[in-house]
Formats: C-alpha cells, sequence, structure tokens
C-alpha cells in the first residue's frame, strides 16, 4: 500500500527545479528570488507486481504503421504545426490576455473529424457557447467542460472518448496531489505532467492554452516547455489587426515558422498573401522606404522598412528602433559614417518595420542601412527594388541564407529588381528568373548604383 506524506520543497519559478533549502539565487537557471516554498503531498509506490510494460521493438512499430497528422482545414495553422495535429502530441498555446487563443483554439475544432472536450477553466459554459455562436461554430463534435480538477477531467476523457483534449487554461487547473493553489510552478508542472502521461498512453491530442508574462513567456516553471512537443505564440499589438502564430518548439515540424492572420468581428482570418497584405498601403515616392525579404521559417516575407533622419533638437540625438534590434542598428549607423563617410553621429534616427513585426534575420542590414542613407541624403529608393544582404563592419555584403526563395517570392509579387550580395549570385542561375538580379561586394557600390 501507498502511504502518503507532506514535505516541503523550494521550487523555481523559472525553470521549475526543486530544492530541499531556500537560495536566495536558483543554482540551475542562476536566477535571482525565484524560489518559492510549496508544501508537496508525496506518495511512496511499491515496485508493480508484474504490470510493467515490456519494450516495444522498432521493427514492431513501424509495422503497425506510422501516425498520420490530422489536419485542421487552416492552412496557416497546417503550416506552423508541420501538416496537423498529431494523434498522441501535447501543443503549448501562449499569447497575452485578450490576443485570440481560446478563439483560435475553438476555430480549429470545426475542421477535426473526432470528438473534443474543451476545458475552459475561466469561462461558463454559456459563455462558451456565445462565443462560438459569433465565430458562426456549429457542431456536435464539441463537449463543453469548466472541471478546473486536472484527476476530474482525466475521468471525464474516459466518459466521452474524445481525441483531442483543450485546456484553457493551465494556470487555473490545479491537482490533489499538490498543496497549493493553482497556477503555482508545482502545480502547473504535476497538472503537466499528468496530462502529458494521459495524451501518450490513450493517443489523445492536447493543446493547452497558457498566458505570458510580462517578460514575453509562458507563465510557470519553464519544464512545461521542455515536456510538451509543440511551442506555439501567438503575438500581435493591440495597434493592429493581425497576428502572428509564431513556432518555437517543434518536434513535429520546422521551428520558426509563421502563420499570419487577420483579427475581425468573426474571428482569426487567414492571411493567404502575407508579402501582399503587408505592403497594400505602401507609400511611393517617399525617401527613406525600402523592401526586404525576410524569412520566417520557410515562408519569405516582404516587408517594408522606414527610416527618418531629422536634425537632433536638443543636443543628444535620439535612436528609436522599431522592430529591429537596437544594438544592430547602432552599428548599421557606424558602418555608415565610418565606412562611407556619411555624417549622421549628430541626427535623430527612427527605424520602422511596418506591421509591427521584430525581426532578426540578418538580410535585413542591407534594406535598414540604405533606407538611412536615403532618408539622410533625402533621394528615392525605387519602388521597384528589393534589397537583402547582411552587412559587416567594414560595410561589406555578406550572403544569406535561402536566397532563391526571397528572390522568387520578390519576383511573384510584381517586383523587376532585387539587389543582392555578390558571394549569393554567383551560386544562382540568372536565367531561372525573371526580375533583375544584381551582385554588388560592399554597400558603398550599393549607394553608387541607387543614387
Amino acid at each position: 500500500m501507498s502511504k502518503s506524506r507532506i514535505k516541503t520543497v523550494f521550487l523555481c519559478s523559472s525553470c521549475g527545479d526543486q530544492f530541499a533549502k531556500w537560495n536566495g539565487q536558483c543554482p540551475s537557471c542562476n536566477e535571482w528570488g525565484t524560489l518559492g516554498e510549496f508544501k508537496v503531498n508525496t506518495k511512496s509506490r511499491s515496485r508493480s507486481n508484474g504490470q510493467t510494460k515490456n519494450p516495444s521493438n522498432l521493427d514492431d512499430v513501424l509495422k503497425d504503421g506510422i501516425l498520420k497528422s490530422q489536419t485542421t482545414g487552416i492552412r496557416e495553422i497546417d503550416r506552423v504545426l508541420g501538416g496537423g495535429i498529431l494523434p498522441g502530441s501535447m501543443i503549448l498555446l501562449g499569447g497575452s490576455p485578450g490576443i485570440g487563443k481560446s478563439t483560435l483554439a475553438l476555430q480549429i475544432i470545426p475542421g477535426l473529424k473526432y470528438n473534443v472536450l474543451y476545458v475552459s477553466a475561466e469561462e461558463s459554459e454559456e459563455q462558451l457557447a456565445l462565443r462560438a455562436k459569433r465565430l458562426n461554430i456549429s457542431t456536435d463534435k464539441i463537449h463543453l467542460s469548466t472541471e478546473n480538477n486536472v484527476e476530474l477531467i482525466i475521468e471525464q476523457l474516459a466518459l466521452i472518448s474524445p481525441k483531442l483534449l483543450i485546456i484553457d487554461s493551465i494556470q487555473n487547473i490545479f491537482s490533489n496531489n499538490v498543496e497549493s493553489i493553482a497556477g503555482s510552478p508545482s502545480q502547473i508542472r504535476d497538472c503537466g505532467q499528468q496530462l502529458l502521461a494521459v495524451a501518450k498512453q490513450n493517443k489523445i491530442s492536447i493543446i493547452v492554452i497558457g498566458h505570458v508574462t510580462k517578460e514575453g513567456i509562458i507563465a510557470g516553471p519553464r519544464m512545461l516547455e521542455h515536456m510538451v512537443d509543440t511551442v506555439l505564440y501567438l503575438e500581435g499589438d493591440s495597434r493592429f489587426d493581425h497576428r502572428i502564430l509564431r513556432s518555437i518548439k517543434n518536434r513535429f515540424g520546422t521551428t520558426n515558422e509563421v502563420g499570419i492572420f487577420q483579427m475581425n468581428e468573426h474571428g482569426l482570418n487567414e492571411v493567404s498573401n502575407p508579402s501582399e497584405y503587408f505592403l497594400a498601403e505602401r507609400t511611393l515616392e517617399v525617401p527613406g522606404s525600402a523592401i526586404f525579404p525576410a524569412l520566417e521559417g520557410t515562408r519569405p516575407l516582404l516587408v517594408e522598412v522606414q527610416a527618418l533622419v531629422s536634425s537632433a533638437n536638443f543636443g543628444t540625438p535620439q535612436r528609436n528602433s522599431n522592430g529591429l534590434d537596437y544594438k544592430r542598428l547602432s552599428m548599421l549607423l557606424a558602418v555608415l559614417e565610418k565606412r562611407i563617410g556619411m555624417s549622421i553621429g549628430a541626427k535623430d534616427v527612427f527605424i520602422n518595420l511596418v506591421g509591427g513585426f521584430h525581426i532578426s534575420d540578418p538580410s535585413t542590414d542591407l534594406a535598414v542601412i540604405i533606407a538611412v542613407a536615403s532618408s539622410a541624403k533625402d533621394f528615392i529608393i525605387p519602388n521597384n527594388t528589393v534589397l537583402a544582404g547582411e552587412v559587416g563592419l567594414s560595410g561589406e555584403l555578406r550572403s544569406v541564407p535561402n536566397m532563391n526563395k526571397r528572390v522568387k517570392e520578390s519576383e511573384a509579387l510584381g517586383f523587376t529588381n532585387i539587389i543582392i550580395p555578390e558571394s549569393n549570385l554567383k551560386r544562382m542561375k540568372k536565367s531561372d528568373y525573371k526580375i533583375k538580379i544584381s551582385g554588388f561586394q560592399n554597400v558603398k557600390e550599393v549607394l553608387n548604383h541607387l543614387f
């Protein structure tokens, strides 16, 4: 028989590790002030009496057939998931409050061919029904529950036998095995482990919705991200109506893949051509505007970068960057002043990636530095030109990966000229494209060519 006992442990809210005594600094992740005291109800388990499952042979598993993903009918979601929802997988969907996580989870259900149990610990069944009505979702496959006890949720799974379980949200679910409030690191970890065991044993797909902290990470221990198969973040800006579904971790597909959606009164609508969507309101014949082909996962996206250079009014010049790393911008401005001889040190410089994008792709360097020069000298970059390339400290242009995809996307959107590093051009066949491809060795050559 198993005996239960209460013991005190100290859990780190950052990494999820537990320790026998308190420390000011977590020994695992070196974060300060993250250890909290929790009382845990443990059970001493005796050895199983012949109930241990024998390990499976690889050939036998292959003979039984490989599991196939179930498509959701929403191409942007299937793209990010790597083809669809795989049976037995556990997916963590994070995002800020009100960003559209619950809406996205509901919109997945109609495209599936099996029963779904939607557990909402935040809303009543009537509220969920009203949300489904607003989204024009009408199906008998959805079973609603407002239970927040993980043990009772597992019992409901046995009664309904669904193929997909949606938990909204993990911060409001608790377990009887842990003596702490719902949302604490110990509760989130224990509930996550129980749900993961159910998913693997019964081949049930589970989507766990989680809130993010002000730092932009899933609230609770980071161990939750390690135990799941896929981690998705729904990103967006309240100033814009589009949302970006980004894959941070995916055992069954490409990481850093993105899906683009537009939010309206009927929910989230997928954007089939994001490049055309983000360039629709572009102003032509204006200095400081440049287009570059960013690569998000496997998808090329044409994004506009805007630069504004003006005289500093208060003596100290400002450096304001929206969507681009501030240190990267400082490096590009130093290259422009030192290698090109353009005086920028006493000027205010403002950079904006249109659409609320936050991109770390080094291929943006050339477009940013040319946009700054265009605004400083009041020259207009040709509207039919796209720029792509990484800029080194000596002003040289370095090659960027997947240039073929970037060139094809630029050509598909009707652009007639693309400027790339010469090292990329040497590895490409110009005859494969209708767009004019120009290769240069450094930023100075590009400026002389354009201006």
